[in-house]
């Protein structure tokens, strides 16, 4: 079925803890981003989120650090499209003392969290399939 993809770079200004540590919340930010682009590609309107069903943290995110966000249709009903959801990061900041810019870019992406959960669009809102 659909799929999207989103590529982003944390900023500082999205550190929630020390160390530079990212909150958990705006990976769920970017699965609803995409969420939305498969609604508006799917059925030509943005939609509602009803509820996630499962969310798992897998690895860190830190400032700096280049994730890539996918997700995709797996079942859709009259009104419902269930969705799966994964954040890989790509590339990471160095961390190495006197060049607060070095990144690496990882050599096999790195799965940061996935998740799934259902989105609705009222039957009157459709507009039918976009490609």
């Amino acid at each position: 079925m659909e799929k999207a993809m989103l590529r982003v770079r944390v900023s500082e200004h999205e550190v929630h803890y020390g160390g530079g540590l990212v909150d958990g919340a705006l990976v769920m930010k970017f699965f609803g981003d995409v969420a939305t682009e498969l609604l508006i590609r799917y059925d030509g309107d943005e939609g509602l989120f009803v509820a996630y069903d499962m969310v798992e943290f897998k690895a860190p995110v830190y400032a700096g650090d280049y994730l890539e966000v996918t997700g995709w249709i797996d079942r859709a009903g009259h009104t419902s499209r269930h969705m799966q959801f994964e954040a890989y990061k790509v590339i990471t900041g160095a961390r190495i003392t006197g060049q607060p810019s070095a990144c690496d870019v990882l050599p096999e992406p790195l799965l940061v969290a996935r998740a799934s959960g259902t989105c609705a669009v009222p039957k009157e809102l459709q507009r039918g399939r976009r490609a």
